[in-house]
């Protein structure tokens, strides 16, 4: 498929012929990119809830009555889930969330996400993310004549400077380098642009999984 290649200044700067298999898949399977999103916001998930077991309640050990005579029911130790107090039975511990994703899956959840993008018409593909100035008012400006509001800008290799600068503070914006483009970010955005760069590296990682 070919796309307009735009500027900064929302003007023409020729075309760029996306490959197919990348960004033109018509059957966009949501539950590959619904296994994907699932794994990387396990992956992100700390994990760290936690309650006290038995042996590590502060209560006395000590046998609470004798064994048998009193008629009630046998108990041992004041620190059981039964008794306010006690330690809570079965409960969250630290612990990781993560499981393991083939890489043939997360590499065909990218491809689906990328083309649903571009299906959609959601996909705009940028010369240069580059700036002069780090200012946040230009860059709003730019942003205003291109029609976006809400959307993942992958950047090249490295993110210009005055670029991440500029964009940070803006809501709704995310700006990352190319290493940091996953099926979560590029879902969650209206808009995914991607620079000249940035369309190369992907060919170039995609290409590298269908060899594997």
């Amino acid at each position: 498929m070919k796309l307009d290649v735009v500027t900064l200044d929302a003007g023409k700067a020729g075309s760029i012929e996306l490959p197919d298999d990348i960004f033109g898949i018509e059957d966009i399977r949501g539950d590959i990119l619904q296994r994907v999103v699932t794994w990387q916001l396990a992956k992100r998930r700390s994990g760290n809830h936690k309650i006290q077991v038995r042996n590590e309640v502060s209560r006395t050990g000590k046998k609470m009555y004798k064994q048998k005579g009193t008629g009630g029911a046998r108990h041992g130790s004041r620190r059981a889930a039964q008794f306010v107090g006690g330690a809570k039975a079965h409960g969250p511990v630290v612990r990781s969330h993560e499981f393991s994703l083939t890489k043939k899956v997360r590499a065909l959840g990218l491809r689906h996400a990328l083309s649903s993008k571009a299906k959609t018409g959601s996909l705009v593909v940028l010369d240069a993310a580059k700036l002069d100035t780090p200012k946040t008012a230009a860059l709003r400006a730019h942003f205003d004549k291109l029609g976006l509001t809400n959307a993942l800008i992958i950047a090249g290799a490295e993110v210009d400077g005055a670029f991440k600068l500029a964009a940070r503070n803006i809501p709704n914006v995310d700006v990352l380098p190319n290493a940091g483009l996953n099926v979560y970010d590029v879902l969650r955005r209206h808009t995914l642009v991607l620079t000249r760069d940035a369309v190369e590296a992907i060919q170039a990682r995609l290409a590298d999984k269908d060899a594997a």
